[in-house]
């Protein structure tokens, strides 16, 4: 049995848990509390109102991401913004081309330590341009960009009260407001 037949077993037996193979390793992600949904929510607004889900990009939410770091890898972020043409960019199992992605987007649950250490050298290695996490443990948005090398050279970490302003390769400018987006995620 191969690590996506374990995969989709596992996706069988808990519908609407998220798993993901990353380095070879299955983790699963329990169905996302209402904190979780309502800074996805927020977020995903904002980029609305940005224009980020109108011509060249779409706004999507749970879209498999296949990872070249494995033969089996891919992942599933919360939440990422990609090119609007890539349909037809589908690698396997419903996983899509690291190239359409501009940017990724992690909400912290209860395997926060993934998002903040297995997946920032996954998506590096993947060249995704941007990868935001909304640390909610540590109260936190981690802004990544310029992957390089399986690492990102900037990592800026943004405590509340700042406004954050997201790389212009997104697809339009957008500032975040960290207060506004970990407040949405207290319920």
């Amino acid at each position: 049995m191969t690590l996506l037949d374990e995969a989709e077993f596992i996706m069988n037996r808990l519908p609407g848990c998220r798993v993901e193979v990353i380095g070879g390793v299955i983790t699963v992600t329990m169905l996302p509390d209402l904190a979780h949904a309502s800074t996805l929510t927020h977020l995903t607004r904002t980029f609305f109102a940005a224009g980020l889900h109108e011509g060249e990009t779409e706004v999507l939410q749970r879209v498999g991401l296949w990872l070249p770091g494995g033969p089996e890898d891919y992942a599933v972020p919360d939440l990422s913004i990609i090119d609007a043409d890539s349909d037809d960019r589908v690698i396997e199992y419903n996983c899509y081309d690291p190239a359409v992605f501009r940017m990724v987007l992690e909400v912290t649950s209860n395997t926060y330590q993934n998002d903040l250490r297995v997946k920032v050298a996954a998506y590096a290695i993947a060249k995704i341009p941007v990868y935001v996490i909304v640390d909610r443990k540590h109260q936190r948005l981690h802004v990544l960009s310029a992957p390089a090398g399986g690492e990102y050279a900037n990592h800026q970490v943004h405590a509340p009260g700042r406004m954050v302003a997201l790389p212009d390769s997104i697809g339009a400018k957008v500032s975040l407001d960290v207060t506004a987006i970990l407040t949405a995620g207290k319920h």
